[in-house]
Formats: structure tokens, C-alpha cells, sequence
């Protein structure tokens, strides 16, 4: 189904029964399937809606870049036009990081995250990157520095248009620490053991931002909630149940 959200058109399905919500927010350069795997274990209790991002999947890319504050609205602007109320919202990556800022102020049931980073730690540049923040800065190397984020810069950056890549930029380098701190739901944290694109230091730091926050440790990486598919399952049965 598509539906027309500050002016830009979002892809969206939505099915399953039970009179409660489960919301699904994907992760960044992913869409609709990558949570469809815990939107089907769960259709037959609970209504589920799982959308496309702007940007992602079948769903338009907006007109300008955005911020989180931009998909937050547009989690806002969707829950009520299809008439959700009060959801159980889900998001892993980047998905999660929306869910974070949304659920800071607005109800929810619980909220559970999936390898979704909030805090901005300081970590130590690659030389490649050093080198280039310099370059930019010398008289005419602009240009030139635009050019060499297509060899040197993350995969992601690398793949999305120059729209999405400053939306990326945006999104990264935010932290959201202050808007997890105004989570009062019981909020269920997932982290694979051997995540490198969220590092389990930043799960811990998580948990104790959150006024009632939980964190479950498994094997795997960026993705463990579909590597442990069925445990994951059965770890939320239990914290929705």
C-alpha cells in the first residue's frame, strides 16, 4: 500500500490479527523484508505494520536530505493516518534510532531495539579519512575531496545518492542520548556479541540511559536478530507477553 506523507510517497503493508499494534522500522539501505521475519511470527496476536523508509525500498526519496527528527515526524504523521495506537515499535540500526527519538514523546506499549546505536562515542579516524578532512581544506580541493568520498567512504555512503548521503551524514552523527533518557516503557535491548557497526559498548551505555532498559547479549553480529531468529522470538514472546 502506498500513502502520501510530507510530500513524499512511503510503502507500507499492514496485517495480522489482535486489537494490538506492532510497529517495524527497519535498518539503513534495507526495507520492508528485513523485519518482515518478526513481523510474521507474531501476525497472529497482534495487528503489524512494517513500512519502506523514504529512500529505501519502494518507497520515494525525499526532496531534501533529512534528520531523524524528519523520519520521527514521519512515524508520527503514519501511526495516525492509519490509526495506531499505542504500539509495541521494533527497529533495528537505524530504524531504531527513529524509534528512540519517537518513542521520547509519544505513548507506546514497549519499545525493543535491535543493534540500533544512540550514543556518538569519540572513536579514532582512519588516516584516509584525516587525510581528505584536510585536503577539503586547502584553497580549490573541494571539488576534489567530494570525489574521493567515493573511494574512502563506508559502504552505505558509498551506495546511496547524493540526497541519501547527506541524510546519512545527519543521521550518524546524532546523538540521541538526551531523547532515550525520556523513555519511561520497558524497553528490551538485542545486541549481537560481535556487532562491529554498533559495539556492544554502546548497547551498555544504552541500557543505563534508559529509565527501565534491559540488554540480551547473543552470538552474531550487526544482524543477530535474524541469526537467532527463533530465540529472539521466543525473547519477545515473553517481554510482549
Amino acid at each position: 500500500m502506498k500513502i502520501n506523507i510530507r510530500g513524499v510517497s512511503v510503502n507500507y503493508i499492514q496485517y495480522g490479527e489482535g486489537k494490538k499494534d506492532i510497529l517495524l522500522l527497519h535498518g539503513w539501505g534495507q526495507n520492508i523484508e528485513m523485519m518482515k521475519f518478526i513481523g510474521d511470527a507474531f501476525s497472529d496476536r497482534f495487528r503489524i505494520t512494517i513500512l519502506d523508509f523514504p529512500g529505501f525500498g519502494e518507497s520515494e526519496e525525499p526532496s531534501v536530505p533529512w534528520q531523524i527528527q524528519d523520519y520521527s515526524l514521519l512515524i508520527e504523521e503514519l501511526v495516525n493516518r492509519v490509526n495506531i495506537k499505542k504500539p509495541i515499535i521494533m527497529g533495528h540500526s537505524f530504524g531504531g534510532r527513529v524509534a528512540i527519538h519517537y518513542s521520547s514523546h509519544h505513548p507506546i506499549e514497549k519499545l525493543i531495539l535491535f543493534g540500533s546505536p544512540c550514543v556518538r562515542l569519540q572513536k579514532s579516524l582512519p588516516l584516509s579519512t584525516r587525510i581528505l578532512k584536510k585536503l577539503k581544506k586547502l584553497p580549490g580541493m573541494n571539488e576534489f575531496g567530494e570525489r574521493m568520498k567515493n573511494y574512502i567512504g563506508s559502504r552505505d555512503y558509498k551506495a546511496a545518492s547524493p540526497i541519501m548521503r547527506q541524510t546519512l551524514v545527519y543521521v550518524v552523527n546524532e546523538d540521541l542520548s538526551e531523547f532515550a533518557k525520556k523513555i519511561e516503557e520497558p524497553t528490551l535491548l538485542i545486541w549481537g556479541e560481535q556487532d562491529t557497526e554498533a559495539p556492544i559498548e554502546e548497547a551498555k551505555i544504552l541500557e543505563n540511559l534508559l529509565y527501565d532498559g534491559a540488554l540480551i547479549v547473543l552470538p552474531g553480529t550487526h544482524y543477530a536478530y535474524i541469526e537467532n531468529l527463533s530465540r529472539v522470538v521466543t525473547i519477545i514472546n515473553n517481554f510482549i507477553s
